[in-house]
């Protein structure tokens, strides 16, 4: 069993409203000092793959494929 986990966050220059509100509602809550808030998702998978290799290259056809707007989005891999 290998287990993985996979960030996705928006490219530099994307627009970023969630990151924006967020960033209002951390002052408005007293947090100051708090800028440039970008949001992203992560997601934690578990696979029934013993060769650390393979399990990466079918993470990222599955970051390609559907986690990731590749577009707009990056993606970052890491095996646990």
């Amino acid at each position: 069993m290998i287990k993985a986990r996979v960030t996705v966050t928006l490219k530099n220059g994307v627009l970023d409203p969630q990151g924006k509100a967020i960033e209002g509602a951390l002052g408005s809550l007293g947090f100051d000092g708090v800028g440039q808030v970008r949001q992203g998702k992560v997601f934690d998978l578990e696979l029934d793959a013993t060769d650390k290799a393979k399990a990466e290259e079918n993470l990222k056809a599955m970051c390609e494929k559907l986690l990731a707007n590749t577009v707009i989005e990056n993606y970052a891999i890491a095996i646990l």
